[in-house]
């Protein structure tokens, strides 16, 4: 199974089902070891270094995209609401883009949502629904491997 996204003018949705506990799932979003293993999607790396989480409203998490041909990026973002281990929303403070997170234990798995509100005029594009999509994908990977260990 892979994930799927949808664009609806400045709304961004993408919806996976992983084969992971709801707790496991949250735990990939909050911790900096599991943020830099997925968060890239097929399109990035982020070094593991860069990742910062201060888990509460107010405080945010920040992190550096390696594009393929080495272009760094680094995002930051801040967390709105924190209510573990269902819903995590946070804000890019530069554009205005919100990301709600939804985490829904179902089918002995979860069923994952993210929802990108307010997106800026550069994100309402194919390119970045697919991206949003891959790193989905991501963390499927990344939470299969990690109960393979």
């Amino acid at each position: 199974m892979t994930a799927s996204s949808e664009l609806r003018g400045d709304e961004l949705i993408a919806k996976r089902h992983l084969p992971a506990a709801p707790g496991r799932v949250w735990a990939a979003f909050t911790s900096p070891a599991s943020i830099a293993a997925f968060w890239g999607g097929s399109h990035a790396t982020v070094p593991p270094e860069s990742v910062t989480v201060d888990l509460r409203p107010g405080g945010g998490f920040a992190l550096d995209t390696r594009a393929p041909d080495g272009a760094t990026r680094r995002l930051r973002f801040v967390y709105v609401s924190v209510s573990a281990p269902h819903e995590l929303v946070f804000d890019e403070p530069v554009t205005g883009l919100r990301t709600t997170i939804h985490v829904r234990p179902a089918g002995g798995g979860t069923d994952l949502t993210v929802h990108q509100r307010r997106l800026p005029p550069e994100l309402r594009t194919a390119r970045a629904a697919d991206g949003l999509a891959s790193i989905l994908d991501a963390l499927a990977a990344h939470l299969q491997h990690c109960a393979a260990t």
